[in-house]
């Protein structure tokens, strides 16, 4: 894989080793985890609110964050908005959507954003300083890659199986991981809460039928572990009270799995004047963009901003070759966190969709869009 040792908006960033400059490696795991996960609650519940805000004004600035456990849900953050937002039946409304029954305890600290940040962003700056990244590939339609794909269909397909009454005994909370080796799947993990009362043989037999071989297809050769714990009934009504929940917490699951770098910032709960969000959507756009166009089969976008200022400090965009192919970049694409927002129409109410599942390689969102 490659590494970084250098950024500089005049030189390349990677240094490559054996594999021959691509960015996805021959051998790689990643994860997913489903919308009922503690920590993908807490993204969720972040996003809804950032929703209620920007259905009533959508220029509303939302910084907010949730944790979650043992029969409590605690949300604090900075909001400046018009909107009347009610934050506890919000996030209660994520919470029985979801498919959570039993009774927890909210506390809200919502303040208004520090005026300190908003005279830089009135005028158009950054939220906030930062890199962001923006990765595509031509390995699968959606230009991720296999691996990624196939994870997020396992743990998404948990929840269709639940949701549907297809499984009755599947319950909220469930983690899969895939592990890929020189395209062919070596490796299928599946973590999946279920009621008390079935057989882990039953568990087994019914997601690799249901689950695992309708979308991994032939798995004669595959290692298939389900439950390897062997139980997973704990806090299976709710309260989540086997483990605790943050948002921002599952930063690798939203984005590449770990195949590219991350700048370190989350997207949940922030509005667009953030680019940590904004930002890593554009480099999304545009690395998807250069790779439908045949100007690279795998494109890695980087950017950086100051708080406040409009121009990024950097921009940079490397093919799989380790080429750079800035010159592309600088003359199609505008990085300007205004200009991002009119781009790729962010100040809607779409963000709780993103907050499970992975924001990248799905259908339906503006910075998946190919021109």
């Amino acid at each position: 894989m490659p590494r970084i040792i250098y950024l500089s908006s005049g030189e390349s960033f990677f240094i490559f080793n054996e594999i021959k400059m691509k960015y996805v490696p021959k051998i790689y795991t990643v994860e997913s985890v489903t919308s009922g996960h503690p920590d993908k609650f807490c993204d969720q519940v972040s996003d809804a609110i950032l929703d209620a805000c920007l259905e009533q004004d959508p220029k509303s600035r939302v910084a907010v964050e949730t944790m979650v456990g043992h029969g409590l849900v605690v949300i604090m953050g900075e909001v400046t908005t018009n909107a009347e937002v009610d934050y506890e039946k919000t996030a209660l409304d994520v919470y029985r959507d979801i498919g959570y029954t039993s009774e927890m305890k909210f506390i809200v600290r919502i303040m208004k954003q520090s005026p300190d940040i908003a005279q830089g962003v009135n005028v158009g700056g950054a939220g906030d300083q930062g890199i962001m990244y923006g990765f595509a590939t031509n390995e699968t339609p959606e230009y991720m890659p296999k691996g990624i794909v196939l994870v997020h269909g396992l743990t998404s397909g948990l929840e269709r199986l639940r949701k549907s009454g297809e499984v009755e005994w599947l319950k909220p909370d469930g983690k899969a991981q895939i592990t890929i080796e020189n395209e062919r799947i070596r490796t299928i993990l599946v973590s999946t809460q279920h009621a008390e009362n079935i057989s882990q043989k039953e568990i087994r037999e019914t997601l690799i039928e249901k689950l695992i071989r309708p979308l991994a297809g032939d798995i004669s050769n595959v290692e298939i572990l389900v439950n390897p714990t062997g139980k997973f009934v704990i806090g299976a009504e709710g309260g989540f009270s086997a483990d605790t929940g943050l948002t921002g917490r599952k930063i690798m699951v939203d984005t590449y799995g770990g195949l590219i770098p991350h700048g370190g910032g989350c997207f949940s709960g922030k509005d667009p004047t953030k680019v940590d969000r904004s930002g890593a959507y554009m480099a999304r756009f545009v690395a998807k963009n250069l790779v439908a166009q045949g100007a690279a089969r795998e494109c890695l976008v980087a950017v950086a901003y100051a708080i406040g200022r409009a121009e990024p400090l950097m921009i940079e965009a490397v093919n799989e070759k380790g080429e750079n192919i800035n010159g592309i970049v600088r003359e199609k694409f505008d990085f300007k966190p205004l200009s991002i927002i009119e781009k790729l129409d962010l100040r809607k109410p779409i963000y709780r969709k993103t907050a499970a599942y992975g924001h990248f390689g799905r259908k339906g969102f503006s910075w998946e869009r190919i021109e």
